[in-house]
C-alpha cells in the first residue's frame, strides 16, 4: 500500500476514533452513575473498581501509595492513558484533606486491543493504576479519608461508560506502617508491569521522507537482547498510526524501529512512550524519551569531523574551480544542447555582439545562483534542515522542470515559435537573443546545481557556515566559474574557429537537440515517479500531453496566412490549455501514490539503510564503515554507482575487510541525512565517507567523482592487504 494511500486510511481511522471518543465523552457526561458507591468499591455492569491502600496505616509526614483497581469481566477491557484509535483513558479526580496532594496516575504497560481496522491500547482482566499521596503538612487526627470520582469506559463489541464515587479511610499512626497483606501482591504485580527507564540507552528520534518515525536505540554494553514482538506505545495521541505494522531492524546490539506516523501528525520535539518487547510474564517494558537525531546526546552518533584548514581565499579558489568543473559533470547534460545551439548561432556574429551574449549568459548564471543561495540561506536561518540541491527534493519543482523542458523540446522541434521568452533558451529564433542567453544561463544553473563537483563540496560546506555576505561571495565565485568557459569563448574569436557557420543545416541540428532535451524530460518523469508514484506520474504525463496540445494550437494559429481572429482564438485556447497543463503538473505532485513507489536503490549490493543510531553502533564496535550519500536526481551519483560498484569487486573487498556499507538516500528530504552531511562539512551529494576501525578514527572523504580503483585504493590505505606484515 502506498504511503499516501496508507495515510488516507489512517485519516479515516482517526476520524472514526475521534467520533467514537466524542460519543463516549457524551455518554459519560449524560449518563447516570453505573457504579453504586460502596465505600472503597463500586461495580458497573462489567467492571468492579476499588481503592486499595498499600499500607495498613499511614504515618504523619510520610508519603504513601494507593491504587485504583479495575477488575473486568472476561473479554472486556478499559483503556491506557493514550487509548489509541478509539476509547477513553480512565480518569480519577481526588478530593483530599488539606495537607495531602495526589500525584499523577502511574500506568502499567498496556496491551494492544485490535478491533477491525482500529487499534486501541488498554487492559483486560485486572489492572492496578498507582498514585502516590504526598503530605505537605503532617497529618492530624486518628484517620484520613481519601475521596475520588472515577470515570472509565468498558468495551467488548459495545462500549459502556462507568462512573463511581469512592472513598477510602486509612488509620493514622506514629509507628512505621506495615504492608497490607491482601494488597501486597497486587502492588508487587503492578510494579513488575511498570515501564522502567531506559538508563544508559542511546536514543534518537527522526522522521523519514515517507512520513515514518524512526527510533534508533543502542543499549549499554552487556544488555541482553530484547525478546521478540517489539511494539512502541506513544504517550501522545495522534502521533503514530496505531494499527500499522511497526518494522524492527536488528543490527548487532542495537535496534532501529520504524513506526508509520499518523495522518497530519505533528511529531513532538521529544518522543515519549513505552517500548514493549515479548509477551505476558516475559515482556520487557522500557520508558522511551527520544530526542531528535540532530540533538541526541549520544556522542557516538556524531562522527569526528574531518580535518579542515579551509580559509576564505582557498574557499573562493575551490568555488571557482568547482564551478568550472561543473560544466563537465553529468548534471549539466540536459542543457548542453542549449549551450551548443547558442555557440553555433553566435559564432557568425560580431565580436562585440558575441561578448554581449557571453555577459548575458553570465548574468543569468549569477542571478540564479544568488536566488538559490538566498533561498537556501533564508530557509536555513529559519531552522530548516536543507542542503544544496534541495529544490529537486520537491515533487512540485520536478514537475515544473519537466513541463519547462517539454516546452523547450517542442520549441526546438518547431511546433511553435515565440519571442524572447524562457522557452527561447535554445537561442535560435529571430530577435536580439540576449534574453535567450540570459535564460540559457539561468536554466543551466537550475539543472546543474543538484550535483557537487570536485572542490565544490568543500567550498559549499565552508560557505554555509559563514555570515551571509561571505556565503554569497563564495556562491558568486561558483557562478563565475561555471560561466567562465562560455564567457571566454564569446570574448576570443580565435577559440571559435572550429565552430561551423550558421546555415540551413541548423534546422535539422535544432530538432536533433530537441530529442536531447526530451531525454531530460524522460529522466525527470522517472524521478517524479520515484517520488510521487504511479498516480502522480500518470497525471504528470497527462499534463505534458495537454501542454503539447496547447503549443500545437499556438503554432497552428501563428502559421503564415492566418487571420488576426484565428491567431487570437488559437492564442487564447493555447493559453487556457497551458494553464490547465501546468495545473495538472502541480496536482500530480499531490496525487496519492497508490502503488508503484519503489524503495530508492541505485543498484543491488550489500547496502544497509543509513541511520545515526546504526552508525553510532558500528563506530562504538570499532567496525569500519563506508557511507554513500546519494539521490536519484543526482546524475553524477548514478554514474559513480555504475563505474565504482558495477563489477562487484568493491563489495568483495569490503566483505574481506569487514566494512559495513551504509546508504544515505537523499532523494526526498530527510533531516537525518542533511544533519549527517553537515557533520562532514558538506551540503550536497554525492559524498562518500570511509570510517576506519576504532571509535575515534577520523573519517576520510573520497572525491565527488569516484571510480572502482579510487574506492579500492582508499580501502588499501585503511587496512593493509591480508598476509602483509
Amino acid at each position: 500500500m502506498g504511503t499516501t494511500c496508507r495515510r488516507q486510511v489512517a485519516r479515516m481511522k482517526s476520524l472514526w476514533g475521534q467520533a467514537w471518543m466524542g460519543l463516549g465523552l457524551a455518554l459519560i457526561a449524560a449518563s447516570p452513575s453505573h457504579g453504586a458507591t460502596q465505600g472503597a468499591q463500586a461495580s458497573s455492569e462489567h467492571t468492579t473498581v476499588s481503592l486499595v491502600a498499600e499500607l495498613e496505616w499511614v504515618q504523619p509526614g510520610e508519603p504513601f501509595w494507593v491504587g485504583l483497581r479495575l477488575e473486568m469481566d472476561e473479554h472486556w477491557h478499559t483503556y491506557w492513558r493514550n487509548p489509541g484509535d478509539a476509547g477513553l483513558a480512565t480518569r480519577i479526580r481526588w478530593t483530599l484533606p488539606e495537607g495531602l496532594e495526589a500525584g499523577p496516575l502511574v500506568w502499567p504497560r498496556p496491551e494492544r486491543m485490535p478491533a477491525g481496522p482500529l487499534m486501541s491500547y488498554g487492559y483486560e482482566g485486572e489492572t492496578l493504576l498507582l498514585t502516590e499521596i504526598t503530605p505537605t503538612v503532617p497529618i492530624s487526627g486518628d484517620s484520613v479519608r481519601l475521596q475520588a470520582r472515577v470515570d472509565w469506559l468498558e468495551c467488548k463489541e459495545a462500549c459502556l461508560p462507568g462512573r463511581a464515587e469512592l472513598h477510602l479511610d486509612l488509620p493514622v499512626r506514629a509507628a512505621t506502617p506495615r504492608p497490607a497483606a491482601a494488597a501486597e501482591p497486587l502492588f508487587r504485580e503492578a510494579r513488575r508491569r511498570l515501564p522502567v527507564p531506559a538508563e544508559g540507552w542511546q536514543q534518537a528520534m527522526s522522521t523519514t521522507a515517507d512520513g515514518s518515525i524512526v527510533l534508533d536505540l543502542l543499549p549499554p554494553e552487556g544488555t541482553p537482547p530484547l525478546p521478540d514482538g517489539v511494539y512502541f506505545f506513544p504517550m501522545e495521541a495522534e502521533v503514530v498510526e496505531h494499527a500499522a505494522p511497526q518494522r524492527l531492524l536488528r543490527a548487532g546490539g542495537g535496534y532501529r524501529l520504524e513506526v508509520p506516523a499518523a495522518a497530519n501528525a505533528v511529531v513532538p520535539d521529544t518522543l515519549r512512550g513505552v517500548l514493549v518487547a515479548g509477551h505476558d510474564d516475559d515482556a520487557v517494558a522500557l520508558r522511551i524519551d527520544a530526542a531528535p537525531a540532530a540533538t541526541a546526546t549520544a556522542a557516538a552518533a556524531t562522527p569526528p569531523p574531518p580535518d579542515s584548514t579551509l580559509s576564505l581565499p582557498l574557499a573562493l579558489a575551490f568555488s571557482f574551480l568547482g564551478g568550472l568543473i561543473l560544466n563537465l559533470m553529468p548534471c549539466v547534460l540536459p542543457v548542453l544542447s542549449l549551450k551548443v545551439m547558442a555557440l553555433v548561432k553566435h559564432g557568425g556574429e560580431s565580436p562585440a555582439r558575441r561578448l554581449q551574449h557571453g555577459l548575458a549568459y553570465t548574468a543569468g548564471v549569477l542571478s540564479f545562483f544568488w536566488i538559490l543561495a538566498g533561498l537556501l540561506l533564508a530557509l536555513r536561518a529559519g531552522g530548516e534542515q536543507i542542503g544544496w540541491g534541495f529544490q529537486l527534493q520537491s515533487p512540485a519543482f520536478v514537475a515544473f522542470l519537466a513541463a519547462l523542458f517539454c516546452l523547450i523540446s517542442l520549441n526546438l522541434f518547431g511546433v511553435f515559435e515565440v519571442g524572447a521568452s524562457l522557452t527561447r533558451a535554445g537561442g535560435i529564433e529571430a530577435g536580439s537573443g540576449l534574453a535567450s542567453s540570459f535564460w540559457t544561463g539561468a536554466l543551466a544553473t537550475i539543472a546543474a546545481t543538484p550535483c557537487t563537483a570536485p572542490f565544490m563540496g568543500s567550498a559549499l560546506g565552508y560557505a554555509l557556515g559563514q555570515p551571509p555576505a561571505t556565503s554569497l561571495l563564495v556562491f558568486t565565485l561558483l557562478g563565475l566559474g561555471m560561466a567562465f568557459p562560455y564567457l571566454l569563448l564569446s570574448r576570443f574569436e580565435g577559440l571559435l574557429r572550429f565552430v561551423p557557420r550558421p546555415g540551413p543545416w541548423m534546422a535539422s541540428f535544432k530538432q536533433l537537440m530537441g530529442f536531447v532535451m526530451m531525454a531530460a524530460v524522460v529522466a525527470l518523469v522517472w524521478l517524479f515517479g520515484r517520488q510521487a508514484g504511479v498516480n502522480g506520474m500518470s497525471l504528470l504525463l497527462a499534463s505534458l500531453l495537454v501542454i503539447g496540445l496547447a503549443t500545437w494550437l499556438y503554432g497552428r494559429g501563428e502559421a503564415p496566412g492566418k487571420t488576426p481572429r484565428t491567431r487570437l482564438a488559437s492564442g487564447v485556447a493555447a493559453a487556457l490549455l497551458l494553464l490547465v497543463g501546468l495545473g495538472l503538473s502541480q496536482a500530480a505532485a499531490a496525487a496519492p501514490p497508490a502503488g508503484g513507489v519503489a524503495e530508492p536503490s541505485a543498484e543491488e549490493g550489500p547496502w544497509e539503510p543509513f541511520s545515526p543510531g546504526r552508525l553510532a553502533e558500528l563506530r562504538a564496535e570499532g567496525r569500519p564503515v563506508f557511507i554513500d550519500f546519494t539521490a536519484d536526481w543526482c546524475l553524477t551519483c548514478q554514474v559513480n554507482h555504475h563505474v565504482a560498484f558495477g563489477s562487484g569487486r568493491v563489495f568483495e573487498r569490503m566483505e574481506q575487510e569487514g566494512i559495513v556499507a551504509l546508504r544515505a538516500d537523499w532523494t526526498q528530504r530527510d533531516d537525518r541525512i542533511t544533519a549527517a552531511l553537515a557533520s562532514y562539512g558538506r551540503q550536497g551529494v554525492p559524498l562518500y565517507v570511509l570510517h576506519g576501525p576504532g571509535p575515534d578514527s577520523r573519517p576520510r572523504l573520497l572525491p565527488e567523482v569516484i571510480s572502482e580503483q579510487v574506492v579500492l585504493d582508499a580501502i588499501d590505505e585503511l587496512a593493509p592487504p591480508a598476509g602483509s606484515s
